[in-house]
């Protein structure tokens, strides 16, 4: 595997300790400290969530005319880690949400110039493991952050506040190594600069990108923000200073998985694995649903867990399989579009069941949906989209 997809994970990972030391301490700071609703934080994780899934369209494009990944990607980094001490600074919700934004903005800059980045570094055959492994250590750091957070909390009497002005510390170091430590690939000789988003190079994108583009979709329809697993376990009794253990459970499980369900992606047909992976997801909604304490709630959480790994890095691999070259960028755009209005639909619905009719009709709704994905996914895939 090249250096640079380990300094891509390494990246990735950094910035994922500074944004879950904030994120997964969140939504308590919102309800507790802040007094928001349920439907006010799923609209804020949604708008947030989809706001960096749709910018991704413009830098994906970008990408692709510029001919250059790496910029962009740097670009992206240092914004997210700019927005990081307005979270310091609020003392509302609107200044929440405007930080949430910002942070977005960036994270949607760089993801897809660095996910087209991630398959020009690497062989067609090593790409399901190279993803794999930029979600592992990605995720490692999902799981770092929230445990500093619950260090942090219980040695500064959770002062919500200084933590996230810790959380600056590894954003920068990110920006730093990403600057640094990570080489882009010269352009193919002869390569000429074309607008990526003309009728006639979108038609370049056949029938079996569009169905993953479709299935994407769907999967974020059935699986919202992880914002309502904290919730769920606060909801239950879970002490403020713990709630990061949420995260940490359910991304010590996706790191687990995703490299080596990444590399089974590369050996097996994409169309099982999917629907291996709402099956699990329809499980974890089940539990979620039954328990918001116990054994049964943190069987919900791992198994959560478990198909993000089974699912996230597979679905950008059939993404980069099934689109062309000069393309690329754009089609992780155009994909992160779909499921950024999926997300923020999701959300939206997600905090109003809640405020409506509990908790547990959120994960209730989250199963069906699920079922309805794996439904549609029974239907044969396009050969090329590796549905057999």
């Amino acid at each position: 595997m090249p250096a640079s997809i380990w300094a891509l994970g390494f990246v990735s990972l950094l910035m994922d300790v500074s944004s879950e030391m904030i994120h997964s301490l969140l939504p308590v700071f919102l309800a507790t400290g802040l007094g928001a609703s349920m439907l006010a934080i799923g609209l804020i994780e949604g708008a947030a969530e989809a706001t960096a899934l749709i910018v991704k369209v413009f830098s994906g494009a970008w990408s692709d005319w510029l001919g250059r990944r790496k910029p962009l990607a740097v670009l992206g980094y240092g914004l997210g880690a700019v927005a990081k001490p307005l979270f310091a600074l609020a003392t509302t919700s609107g200044m929440v949400l405007g930080a949430r934004l910002i942070d977005r903005v960036g994270k949607g800059l760089r993801g897809a110039p660095r996910d087209a980045l991630v398959a020009d570094l690497v062989l067609p055959e090593q790409r399901g493991a190279a993803y794999g492994l930029r979600q592992s250590l990605d995720t490692v750091g999902a799981f770092t952050g929230p445990l500093l957070a619950i260090g942090l909390m219980l040695l500064w009497a959770n002062d919500f506040h200084a933590i996230f002005w810790v959380a600056v510390i590894p954003a920068a170091l990110s920006v730093a190594l990403l600057a640094f430590g990570v080489q882009e690939p010269d352009a193919p000789p002869g390569a000429k600069r074309v607008n990526p988003i003309r009728r006639e190079n979108l038609r370049r994108l056949a029938a079996p990108y569009w169905w993953v583009v479709g299935i994407g979709a769907l999967f974020t329809l059935a699986r919202f923000s992880e914002a309502f697993l904290v919730l769920r376990a606060q909801q239950g009794g879970l002490p403020i200073a713990w709630a990061p253990l949420v995260l940490i459970a359910m991304n010590v499980v996706y790191a687990l998985g995703a490299y080596p369900f990444g590399r089974l992606a590369d050996t097996m047909s994409h169309r099982k694995l999917l629907a291996a992976g709402l099956a699990v997801l329809i499980a974890a909604d089940v539990a979620l649903a039954l328990a918001d304490h116990g054994p049964l709630l943190w069987a919900g959480i791992v198994l959560w867990g478990l198909h993000m790994a089974l699912t996230q890095g597979l679905l950008a691999a059939m993404v980069a399989d099934t689109s062309p070259a000069p393309l690329r960028g754009t089609a992780f755009g155009m994909f992160n579009l779909a499921s950024g209005i999926a997300m923020l639909v999701a959300s939206a619905l997600a905090g109003l069941l809640w405020d409506r009719l509990g908790g547990a009709s959120t994960f209730v709704a989250g199963a069906v949906t699920s079922a309805l994905a794996l439904a549609v996914l029974a239907w044969k895939a396009p050969a090329a989209a590796n549905g057999s």
